[in-house]
């Protein structure tokens, strides 16, 4: 089958088309025939994750060597990335009940990556299901990683109708959280780059605001949620900006955060809340029905198609994107 592999950490024309061999699914597994695949965040991150040092890996430093051994050290263990995908099941293992040959799916492996490629074997069991009927391979390859994460991520802050509710980092991989807080009927700031603004805007956004023009706080509007997706900000500079028992919410936190969260954890007030999310098959089925019921929507920018995987991350990386970016393997409709 065709697939596309990195052998070597680097630019991204260390991404090349390869032939390797078709996996067969066991028992329990089923063959997925690939249609599309994002380019993602972490895409990139593992690509080049060799010039990632403690100072500048987005978690607890602590936990640096761990994921670097997992991503390998001299060269990438796992050559073939693509942690989302949406396809077809082309064959199904004898155990497997829930899913038959012909159904359209999609799913999140995680750090597992390996969807660059025509086909990929995943657990029946796995974050995997059938998908929304309302949107397209493409749209649908999309959505798992960042409605996931969202909705993961939010439900540590249970958000009621009429709270203010600014994110930034709104039209990143975890964009979907606009859309989760609207869908919850909170009034939605988001926050971007001047390219990103329609994109925010698309997704649902109430206000949105240009980091690049204005810094948010500094404008004396004060929110129930500050959800700081990449960690630009701080509690410090942030505190001001939330009403008195608002909540600091981050998704990339290094352990200077965990001890904020601890302190502010002991008492009234205002909080910092660091969350890490767990992805599974109940909350892909639960996005499944989100997206059929409206409140959740992939905007896409371009697609290319899978061979041209290194064109596709240098686009990515320079900057420019307005919205998702995806390969596309074969037939898709």
């Amino acid at each position: 089958m065709k697939a596309v592999v990195y052998t070597s950490y680097g630019p991204p024309d260390v991404l090349h088309p390869v032939e390797i061999e078709k996996p067969v699914p066991k028992d329990n597994e089923i063959l997925i025939r690939v249609f599309a695949v994002p380019v993602s965040f972490g895409d990139v991150l593992a690509r080049k994750f060799n010039t990632v040092s403690p100072r500048n890996f987005s978690m607890p430093a602590l936990l640096w060597l761990p994921s670097r051994l997992a991503f390998g050290m001299r060269k990438p263990r796992k050559p073939v990335l693509g942690s989302e995908f949406a396809g077809e099941v082309e064959a199904a293992g004898s155990a497997v009940t829930r899913l038959k040959p012909g159904d359209r799916v999609f799913g999140y492996r995680g750090a597992s990556f390996g969807a660059y490629a025509e086909y990929l074997c995943m657990s029946e069991t796995g974050t995997v299901t059938a998908m929304p009927a309302n949107v397209s391979y493409e749209e649908a390859a999309t959505i798992p990683y960042g409605a996931l994460t969202a909705g993961n991520l939010l439900k540590k802050v249970n958000i009621r109708p009429g709270q203010k509710v600014l994110i930034n980092g709104a039209s990143g991989g975890i964009g979907s959280a606009v859309q989760l807080a609207k869908h919850a009927g909170a009034e939605v700031t988001g926050v971007c780059s001047t390219p990103r603004v329609e994109l925010v805007k698309a997704l649902g956004a109430d206000h949105v605001i240009d980091y690049t023009r204005e810094d948010f706080t500094q404008n004396r509007e004060t929110y129930d949620l500050i959800f700081d997706i990449l960690n630009k900000s701080s509690f410090a500079r942030c505190k001001a900006s939330l009403t008195p028992n608002g909540r600091y919410l981050l998704a990339s936190f290094k352990m200077k955060q965990i001890f904020q969260m601890l302190r502010t954890s002991l008492g009234g007030g205002k909080k910092v809340i660091c969350a890490l999310s767990v992805e599974n098959q109940a909350g892909l089925e639960h996005v499944k029905t989100l997206v059929e019921e409206g409140a959740i929507k992939a905007v896409i920018d371009r697609c290319y198609p899978l061979e041209q995987a290194a064109e596709a991350h240098r686009y990515v990386e320079a900057g420019g994107k307005t919205a998702s970016v995806v390969l596309t393997v074969g037939r898709s409709s």
